[in-house]
């Protein structure tokens, strides 16, 4: 773990628990260029941790206190969630710079963080989501070729072992809410959002009957 504090943080709100855990990719063309705008103060952006692709783990805010990564973000019905979450900038130049494969050692070091915050807080894998997940409208990071398959088999976050019977067209929506989902973006934004979680090898934002499917089973875990 290296020290590269950042200026950029507040205080979380009076008795919120952190219970969630937002993933994200720098989406630059450099993890130095990344550290850097994630502790210029003019900048106003930061997270707790930034990962390196040689598997470097950067903490840069205090878990105690509200790093400012997600922005504009909903999730099981809450707004808002730097106050309730823990966020981590994973390298990656992202879909505008060149994006590419997570290289295995900063996957390796991205789930030992996690299971490191994940014993320090009580986050439930429903909770262990993408940037994306949380801000469908306006973000697509850490995108199709990050690993959340690779991450729940070591006990971080959400996987179904198979997908469920599809079930009918008219139930989408209210899969998507059930997941977490905000519920008043259009249906295909809320499909391509799942898919890059959950069907990374077609994100198209149609509710094929494979997507049905795995929207039944990630449900259905997500009410554990």
């Amino acid at each position: 773990m290296i020290a590269a504090p950042s200026p950029n943080h507040d205080a979380r709100p009076a008795g919120m628990a952190v219970d969630m855990l937002i993933l994200h990719y720098t989406g630059m063309t450099s993890g130095a260029a990344a550290l850097d705008r994630l502790r210029d103060p003019a900048a106003k952006v930061s997270s707790h941790y930034l990962v390196e692709e040689d598997g470097r783990v950067f903490a840069m805010v205090e878990e105690g206190r509200r790093a400012w990564h997600a922005g504009v973000s909903h999730w099981r019905g809450a707004a808002g969630l730097n106050g309730r979450s823990i966020g981590i900038e994973v390298v990656n130049p992202g879909h505008e710079h060149g994006y590419r494969p997570f290289p295995v050692l900063q996957m390796v070091a991205v789930v030992e963080l996690c299971l490191g915050i994940l014993g320090r807080h009580p986050i439930p894998p429903r909770n262990v989501v993408a940037h994306s997940d949380v801000s469908p409208d306006r973000k697509q990071d850490p995108g199709e070729l990050f690993d959340w398959q690779g991450l729940a088999g070591q006990g971080v976050g959400l996987w179904p072992a198979e997908p469920a019977a599809p079930g009918s067209a008219a139930a989408v929506p209210g899969l998507l809410a059930a997941i977490g989902y905000r519920a008043d973006l259009p249906l295909p934004v809320l499909l391509s959002a799942f898919q890059r979680h959950w069907r990374p090898e077609r994100v198209d934002g149609l509710a094929d009957e494979e997507t049905r499917g795995l929207l039944r089973a990630v449900a259905a875990q997500a009410e554990n």
